[in-house]
């Protein structure tokens, strides 16, 4: 077959498709997402795993040749984004509560991917190593520790020198499953943050200025002498700031690491992957761990869905759940424990499209 004749049959099939999207929407629509499944998927969501994620893709990319768009857009973005089924899947390092569950359009499947640690960064003079106890956060968060020489800082900080200098409080402006699971572990250790402020994805922040995402908190805090703020341990490590031990359940001060973020989460993973992991029994925790989820739809037809795509994107999540794991800890992450992977395959293989499995 010669060149000539082979660019005629390859303008005679995009006039048929475009023939098509004009006299069938639906079947063209269908036809076109067939098309693009194997090659891109869409995710949104969580800022806390993107380094994570941005590696995975990366390589899911150069081994597949799928590949995946994901935009860093905070938890709350990612679960609005996929109830309004404008991505493949969302992310959060929120569980979705029973009302979110309620409210969405359809079945949501929770698949855990890997574990991260929130930690209390600041920027002050010298870069010492504080100690930080449950009713210094809780007091710092709430504005009623307004100095850096406050007696109680002092008290579990004896041999630092700590300026006369003003807290600055840095907190999250948007939706964010970082300041879920920070504000889970103040209701746990703080009566006071339980009653006033709660536990959400957004609070009403009794102190401090807002900045978008752990990438704005952490150059917010590293920009502003005595700032402090929660943020992913990647965060703090790739800015190279600071961030102190928490003195957890058993009265130990821990660093957040991967030994001790994995110790969290030594505890009975529930079937539907919800589970909270801060203010740990564990000894050696550390207490302000948690879970990160991919969220997909259990039964994946809807809007003229191909099957293809919706295999694509369960395959992928597989894929992090498994091969992608060993991408975890490099970037100081803790991968899943053996059973909350067995939870995560479970979950994935209830995943269908109208009653077929994906897997």
């Amino acid at each position: 077959m010669n060149k000539i004749k082979i660019g005629i049959i390859a303008i005679i099939a995009v006039v048929a498709i475009i023939t098509t999207a004009f006299t069938f929407p639906n079947e063209a629509k269908v036809a076109v997402n067939s098309i693009q499944s194997a090659t891109e998927l869409i995710g949104a969501g969580a800022t806390f795993p993107y380094p994570l994620y941005s590696k995975m893709f990366d390589e899911y990319n150069k081994t597949t040749g799928v590949k995946v768009n994901y935009q860093s857009i905070g938890s709350g973005g990612g679960i609005k984004q996929l109830t309004s089924k404008t991505v493949d899947f969302g992310a959060s390092d929120a569980f979705l509560s029973e009302e979110q569950l309620k409210a969405a359009p359809a079945a949501i499947v929770h698949v855990p991917t890997c574990l991260g640690a929130v930690v209390l960064t600041y920027n002050l003079p010298g870069n010492p190593k504080l100690k930080l106890t449950p009713d210094v956060i809780a007091g710092i968060f709430l504005g009623t520790i307004t100095k850096w020489n406050d007696a109680k800082i002092k008290a579990a900080n004896p041999t630092i020198a700590l300026p006369d200098l003003a807290v600055f409080v840095v907190h999250r402006s948007d939706g964010s499953g970082t300041t879920f699971c920070f504000t889970d572990y103040l209701c746990k250790v703080s009566p006071d943050w339980n009653t006033k402020v709660g536990k959400k994805t957004s609070v009403d922040w009794p102190a401090g200025l807002g900045a978008k995402g752990n990438e704005g908190v952490s150059g917010m805090v590293k920009q502003t002498p005595g700032a402090i703020g929660y943020v992913e341990l990647i965060y703090a490590v790739q800015n190279k700031m600071q961030y102190g031990s928490v003195k957890n359940k058993s009265g130990n001060f821990v660093d957040a690491s991967i030994k001790s973020v994995t110790s969290a989460a030594n505890v009975t993973i529930p079937a539907d992957a919800r589970v909270s992991l801060t203010n740990t029994d564990a000894a050696d925790g550390y207490p302000i761990s948690s879970f990160t989820w991919i969220l997909l739809y259990k039964d994946q037809s809807y809007d003229g869905r191909a099957m293809d795509k919706a295999k694509a994107a369960t395959k992928l999540v597989w894929w992090m759940t498994h091969e992608g794991q060993k991408f975890a800890e490099p970037l100081n992450y803790a991968p899943l424990p053996t059973a909350a992977q067995k939870v995560a395959e479970a979950n994935l293989k209830s995943i269908n499209l109208g009653g077929k499995p994906l897997l």
